[in-house]
């Protein structure tokens, strides 16, 4: 175990309550998953027809879990502030300690939330976090390049563009270039 793990994020925005899925969530985020199938569906990777069932979420949820308690990763939901729908889902992923200190920010928002400003709400205060608790120096996004929403909202939030990765995820089965991105750590 690291001696970076820390307890799982309880954030707050005016809109959200930001954290860690638990096994009561599990039809919450199937609902997620099936009212926003189509809208994600050419941002991601092919999903096999289990990826829509409940017992995928359960086992989701539980191995983000044990992600987040091995410090290897915090997939984190933004609930609405009753807790009863997701608005959005953000996750530091690849966690990398030593020399390096950093992670990859993956994101999705729902199809009705889309334009009203919900991702740089949930991120700002992810990534504070991400920097101040978990003590990272770097948070890497990477979008495709014709995701120009994405393109504006990293930028908003302080990524640099890194560099331009040919055939670099394989996206709705196709392989897809993507756009390198990072944000670093203000030295205080």
């Amino acid at each position: 175990m690291s001696e970076h793990v820390m307890a799982a994020p309880l954030l707050q925005t005016p809109r959200t309550r930001i954290r860690l899925a638990d096994d009561a969530d599990a039809p919450k985020l199937l609902r997620y998953r099936l009212e926003n199938q189509a809208h994600l569906s050419s941002w991601e990777p092919l999903r096999e027809s289990e990826y829509y069932t409940l017992a995928h979420c359960a086992k989701t949820i539980a191995e983000g879990r044990v992600h987040a308690s091995q410090d290897r990763g915090y997939p984190l939901i933004a609930f609405d502030l009753d807790e009863q729908h997701i608005l959005a889902t953000f996750t530091f992923a690849n966690l990398v300690r030593g020399a390096f200190q950093a992670c990859h920010l993956g994101y999705g928002v729902a199809a009705r939330m889309q334009g009203q400003g919900l991702m740089q709400e949930i991120l700002r205060p992810g990534i504070d976090w991400a920097f101040d608790e978990l003590d990272l120096h770097r948070v890497m996004a990477n979008y495709l390049p014709r995701n120009e929403r994405s393109a504006k909202l990293l930028t908003q939030l302080g990524f640099e563009r890194e560099g331009y990765a040919k055939r670099y995820l394989q996206i709705a089965g196709v392989w897809e270039d993507h756009i390198l991105t990072a944000r670093v750590r203000s030295e205080v």
